[in-house]
């Protein structure tokens, strides 16, 4: 196998392992732990944190350790996220996530980072194009990436199944569910007074191990290749300081057009926070159960990695404006009907409907709205996207932040609007 082929798929299956930890982790972090809103608070914290991080951490990593060590260490902080989750309080996860978020930023700078050099490497070996053997190494990389939301969700949905204190729910505890809950925790435990001690330990154990085995794999497998330091230190040394970054971020604010894509930004941001911090929690975990949680979002993940190579394919004959009509009527058929909705066991294929429809719909957010910032921006990539990033950590900060306090159906509103 050509090596730079086999770095790329090391890194890949890197990837797979340790974000179907994540990935399964915080699908079901409102359910899971949801006394005084730990679970989203924690989230909410990891996206400030990340926040920060991309601002100044990822070229000070990679010019110190390279992309090699970045990617393991980086990985070691999603770790002790799991670690936290195993004696989950504010004195554990908060810190974890802090950490988690710190992290994550050089985790995927120095992916892309790396997976660019190898590229341009092999290219300048083979006499071929480097933006395309890029494009192809990056496309192997997201084909086997995005199963990890499959398997880390179906992961804790067959272990948590083996629950054996599910008691039958009583229309009284059915009426707390959805969109105009009872804000108690009748709704974390009306379908299940939670996974036993020995099944969370046992999910955290595998989540965990998954992590470790995705460091042991960069660390044992992954060629810290030659060109990568001399390579990062020319990227490096064009790299912007951190003030230089930080203005040049806020001074494309100016642009009337990046300002009226804000909002775009940030919702993509509140609906993605919606589904992961809500939608499971009020809706699946109240109705149905927690270990129901992770076939719901397979269903999510799905739909949005077919849906978004479908999309990033039509949109050449489309055009943007008919997918961001069909992504509003959708989120909003979805918005207005679980406002109307009250779940119950007996629609069981309703929980998969709406998941379904909204990964439709983030498919089409996040597949036109990334390209939309690079077509209108194409002189000023890095500050727009850096805005994009910004924007839609936001949304999700919020979106975590006032999970808590605001009951289902005002959040409801606030996406409406």
């Amino acid at each position: 196998m050509e090596r730079n082929l086999k770095n790329v798929l090391v890194i890949s299956f890197g990837f797979l392992l340790l974000f179907t930890a994540y990935g399964g982790l915080q699908s079901l972090q409102s359910s899971l732990n949801s006394e005084e809103g730990l679970g989203v608070a924690s989230l909410s914290v990891l996206y400030a944190a990340l926040i920060i991080s991309s601002m100044f951490l990822p070229p000070i990593l990679i010019k110190k350790l390279g992309c090699k060590w970045t990617i393991a260490g980086s990985m070691c902080c999603y770790i002790a996220f799991s670690l936290g989750n195993f004696y989950a309080s504010w004195y554990t996860l908060i810190p974890t996530s802090v950490i988690l978020g710190l992290g994550g930023a050089p985790l995927w700078s120095a992916k892309c980072t790396y997976l660019t050099i190898a590229g341009n490497s092999y290219a300048e070996k083979a006499g071929k194009n480097g933006k395309d053997i890029i494009n192809q190494y990056f496309g192997v990389f997201f084909l086997i990436f995005q199963s990890s939301g499959i398997w880390g969700n179906l992961i804790s949905s067959l272990i948590l199944s083996q629950a054996s204190n599910k008691v039958e729910i009583s229309e009284e505890s059915l009426a707390c569910c959805g969109a105009y809950d009872c804000m108690s925790e009748a709704t974390n435990t009306t379908a299940s007074a939670g996974p036993s001690e020995s099944l969370k330990y046992t999910l955290l154990g595998i989540y965990t191990a998954s992590g470790v085995l995705a460091v042991l794999l960069i660390v044992i497998f992954l060629d810290q290749i030659k060109s990568d330091q001399a390579e990062t230190e020319k990227e490096i040394q064009k790299t912007p300081s951190f003030w230089s970054t930080f203005l040049a971020t806020f001074q494309h604010l100016k642009d009337k057009r990046q300002c009226l894509l804000i909002p775009l930004t940030m919702y993509s941001g509140f609906e993605q926070g919606f589904l992961a911090g809500d939608y499971t929690k009020t809706y699946v975990t109240c109705a149905l159960g927690i270990h129901y949680v992770g076939y719901v979002m397979i269903c999510f993940s799905a739909v949005n990695s077919l849906c978004s190579l479908l999309f990033g394919k039509i949109s050449q004959f489309t055009g943007r404006k008919l997918l961001f009509a069909l992504a509003t009527v959708a989120n909003t058929a979805c918005i207005i009907a679980l406002l109307l909705w009250k779940p119950h066991p007996n629609q069981l294929a309703v929980f998969f409907i709406f998941p379904a429809l909204w990964g439709l719909s983030d498919a089409i957010w996040q597949t036109q709205t990334n390209g939309l910032y690079g077509v209108l921006f194409e002189k000023h990539k890095e500050a727009a996207f850096a805005n994009y990033r910004l924007w839609e950590s936001c949304g999700f900060v919020i979106a975590f932040g006032y999970s808590t306090t605001l009951q289902v159906y005002i959040k409801l509103y606030i996406l409406l609007a």
